[in-house]
């Protein structure tokens, strides 16, 4: 959920419960206002006829009016508490309303009187409904009016940060985009921009310096290997080896051969990743699988693996040489991590490429297959291999996916 709406959902639901409290103290307070006048009329009668009383000595006759109804009724002495009650008006035809009505009394020395006056509360409990009413209405038009100046005022303000955010989405490490000056006047945004402006830079810098060693690296050691290799093949030609010394000789040829793949895999990341292999165009995918496959027959029968495979006719726009390093990766990655007899299957779709094979009987950890140098303890690669498919899938925007599914490691690379 975007922070925008998140902030108005809380705002809204905030803002209606604090009406909604704030209504119905409105409402009990409106209610106790009028309540408090008809209460105030009803003691005027009372008054009125205290008075009538005293000028007459005899109480007035029963009135009765369509909102007013006073009647008298002898009681014993004293029995009667003066008090206000919410009761039952009763009009003409014995139509009940809702009244208002006040019981007291009055000692006239031979006599003592209930009286007992009762008004009709149609007409205020109408008013409270009316005043309610615009009341209600008034609290929606300003959620009404809260939610889209929210929305609009919003969206406008934080527009710099959305800027921010695409600027950051579109940036990449090796390329040449820098982040644009932010045109805002909150202080908040402009100094995130400085700050993400400054980051990018410092990533750039220490990327560019990294890069830069990596390929200075591997030219540097591109001419001692080479002498290194002439050296070993002069000395393992010669005669009168002991057996001792023929097995320290294989074992540092065999050292210096992974050191010559580790170097050769790091120069072809580096140009990978730094897309200075460029030549693009259609590739018969199908034709290049088959190829590739024929390639590694005789290791597929070295180590008894049984390939099958199922190719429709299917062609990406890419670099040739990298197809087929990358399919190369995979077919080695394939038999590498595979078992004498196993099972390896390739399927050509117009959907994805996918190479499963049988092996061990876990999956791969997800967040570390791709990685560099992250291989498997009895592994013999240069942990550079997947790694280098990755970043040539990324080039062609293909996707190269793992899954395991009991009991093949499958890796598709989508289109």
């Amino acid at each position: 959920m975007k922070l925008l709406d998140k902030y108005n959902r809380v705002n809204l639901i905030a803002a209606i419960i604090i009406m909604l409290i704030t209504g119905g103290i409105y409402y009990l307070a409106i209610s106790s206002i009028l309540i408090n006048e008809k209460d105030k009329a009803l003691e005027v009668e009372e008054q009125e006829i205290f008075d009538y009383v005293k000028l007459n000595h005899k109480l007035p006759q029963v009135f009765e009016s369509p909102d007013q109804q006073i009647s008298f009724k002898q009681v014993p002495k004293n029995s009667i508490t003066r008090q206000f009650i919410n009761t039952t008006y009763y009009k003409k035809y014995n139509e009940p309303e809702s009244g208002r009505g006040l019981i007291s009394f009055i000692d006239m020395g031979h006599a003592y009187y209930k009286i007992l006056i009762v008004e009709s509360k149609v007409e205020t409990e109408y008013l409270i409904q009316i005043i309610f009413g615009i009341t209600i209405g008034v609290i929606l038009l300003l959620l009404l009016a809260l939610v889209i100046t929210n929305r609009l005022i919003l969206n406008r303000l934080w527009q710099p940060f959305y800027n921010i955010l695409g600027e950051l989405k579109l940036f990449h490490v090796s390329g040449t985009r820098n982040i644009p000056q932010l045109d805002s006047s909150v202080d908040e945004f402009n100094e995130l921009h400085q700050e993400v402006s400054a980051m990018t830079t410092r990533v750039k810098q220490e990327y560019q310096n990294l890069k830069s060693f990596t390929e200075n690296a591997s030219h540097e050691l591109l001419t001692p290997i080479a002498i290194i290799n002439s050296k070993l093949d002069t000395l393992i030609q010669t005669e009168n080896l002991s057996e001792g010394q023929s097995k320290l000789l294989t074992d540092l040829y065999g050292a210096v051969n992974r050191l010559t793949r580790l170097n050769q895999s790091m120069l072809l990341l580096v140009k990978v990743e730094n897309r200075l292999l460029k030549d693009e165009h259609l590739v018969n995918l199908k034709a290049l699988t088959e190829e590739m496959i024929i390639q590694f027959e005789e290791i597929f029968q070295s180590k008894n693996l049984n390939i099958s495979y199922n190719l429709d006719e299917k062609q990406v726009y890419a670099n040739r040489y990298l197809m087929e390093i990358l399919l190369s990766n995979l077919l080695s990655n394939a038999i590498r991590h595979n078992y004498n007899g196993g099972e390896i299957r390739v399927t050509l779709t117009n959907e994805c490429l996918m190479i499963e094979n049988t092996g061990d009987e876990f999956p791969l950890k997800q967040d570390q297959i791709f990685t560099r140098f992250h291989k498997s303890s009895h592994s013999e690669g240069s942990g550079l291999g997947l790694t280098i498919s990755k970043q040539i899938c990324e080039n062609f925007n293909l996707s190269l996916d793992y899954n395991f599914k009991q009991p093949y490691h499958q890796f598709s690379i989508g289109y």
